[in-house]
């Protein structure tokens, strides 16, 4: 069973132009620093699994487009590198502590469906975007917001 989710990014960091720039339009999803978020990505998702890219912090907050998970169970190798922001100097290669996803690019919204658009959905409560609090940079999404969200942003 295909389950959603919604992966937060920064666009001046890594956008879904970024993504579908790619070769073969995928990226591995590294950096992701939380343990819920990290949770998520090594033990729930599924290849196949649908996301939706949300550009936060920026000019233009909101869904920006569609990806699927192409690959799960990725070590993120960034952990190990001293010179990157997401060192991690308790993790080792033999133990690792921080996993990832790799994304493929399905498809960039003409527009972005605006948080404050998703804010005004009736049928959108359980989102972690519309509840005060949530920060998490990876989220569930369930199946009938999901499809309210991608009718919503498709239309726009």
């Amino acid at each position: 069973m295909t389950q959603h989710w919604l992966f937060k990014t920064e666009p001046d960091a890594f956008s879904i132009s970024d993504l579908a720039s790619r070769p073969k339009k995928r990226e591995g999803w590294d950096g992701v620093r939380n343990y819920q978020a990290r949770n998520f990505m090594r033990d729930d998702m599924k290849v196949d699994d649908l996301a939706f890219i949300y550009h936060s912090s920026c000019k233009h907050i909101g869904i920006a487009g569609l990806a699927k998970i192409s690959r799960t169970g990725l070590v993120d190798n960034a952990q190990f590198n001293p010179e990157s922001r997401y060192f991690d100097p308790k993790s080792t290669p033999d133990k690792p502590r921080w996993w990832m996803v790799e994304l493929e690019h399905i498809e960039t919204f003409t527009e972005i469906l605006p948080l404050a658009d998703i804010k005004q959905i009736p049928d959108i409560t359980e989102l972690g975007l519309v509840k005060k609090g949530s920060r998490l940079s990876i989220m569930p999404v369930n199946a009938s917001e999901f499809d309210v969200l991608l009718a919503h942003a498709k239309r726009s």
